[in-house]
């Protein structure tokens, strides 16, 4: 397997779950409307951000609409997915009825990476894994991406591995990989996870303080790591992307239990989920279009923790 893969960044302050090639981005905020992604992608806004209606759709070089989730390749040249939803957009999350957004914690505010998800990736919550001894948590593998530049939200960019975290997540494994815009100034000289140490000093360390601490302040406690939170190298982040790809081949091809995924396709042969890019365009005009509606964007405050 190459080490150039896809990244989709989903925007804003959302939690993980919108799923989209290479590496999903989720981060600050962008203009709405149409935008170019790694230029064979563009989404389409629909719905009024910061509510629940907003959705954010993709579509490939011939302007087709296709899921991120299952069209976009993850060997190519290199928040929230709506992963039950027929075509996977990027929607708002919502839990106990509101809008929920990622918490402030002195001293980081939101994400500290651009954070996304490789497409073409699942980690199966009835396969329970071998080092961390806990299934997955039913999504794509979540990607902190390191580089200098924030890009926005529904960017698909390439990115290189360079290690990986185990999370574990109300007792789901939940991987976090560390990676880098292959175009960055400094990827040419990181290449592994030891030189994110190397050229970075400190920003693992962060990086693990941040995803103890995020849910605090939504009352939950802090949350743990498999392998005492040691950032495992670039190799064994390979080995985890193999097996989640497996993971999704079998869930494509109807061959384990999807649950509440929605595998609708445009492009994947032989999947019993694949659709016509008619039957496509008849699923994205069923979401209200309009962006008028009142913004109920969270008045964003600070949490200071106890450590």
């Amino acid at each position: 397997m190459r080490a150039l893969l896809p990244l989709l960044r989903t925007g804003w302050g959302w939690p993980t779950g919108a799923l989209a090639a290479a590496l999903r981005l989720q981060g600050p905020c962008s203009r709405p409307g149409p935008r170019r992604a790694m230029a064979v992608y563009r989404t389409e806004e629909h719905g009024q951000p910061h509510s629940r209606d907003y959705r954010l759709f993709f579509k490939n070089v011939a302007g087709h609409y296709i899921s991120p989730f299952h069209d976009i390749p993850l060997n190519v040249d290199s928040t929230e997915i709506a992963t039950k939803e027929p075509l996977n957009p990027i929607k708002q999350d919502v839990k106990d009825g509101k809008l929920r957004y990622v918490a402030n914690i002195f001293p980081h505010k939101g994400y500290i990476w651009n954070y996304g998800a490789l497409p073409q990736t699942w980690e199966d919550p009835h396969q329970k894994d071998k080092g961390t001894d806990c299934c997955g948590d039913n999504d794509p593998i979540d990607v902190c991406e390191i580089g200098s530049k924030i890009f926005s939200r529904g960017e698909v960019i390439h990115v290189k591995i360079l290690g990986i975290l185990a999370l574990i997540d109300e007792g789901e494994t939940d991987w976090k990989l560390i990676a880098i815009n292959v175009n960055d100034p400094e990827a040419s000289k990181i290449h592994d996870i030891d030189d994110v140490k190397k050229y970075k000093p400190g920003y693992l360390e962060a990086t693990l303080d941040w995803f103890r601490h995020y849910k605090v302040p939504e009352g939950k406690p802090e949350n743990k790591f498999a392998f005492n939170g040691e950032f495992k190298n670039k190799a064994f982040a390979l080995e985890v992307i193999k097996s989640t790809h497996e993971c999704w081949k079998a869930l494509l091809m109807k061959k384990c239990d999807r649950g509440t995924i929605n595998c609708t396709n445009v492009q994947i042969r032989d999947s019993p989920f694949r659709c016509t890019e008619e039957e496509a365009r008849s699923l994205v005009e069923l979401v209200p279009t309009s962006l008028n509606k009142e913004s109920n964007e969270e008045e964003q405050v600070w949490h200071f923790l106890d450590k």
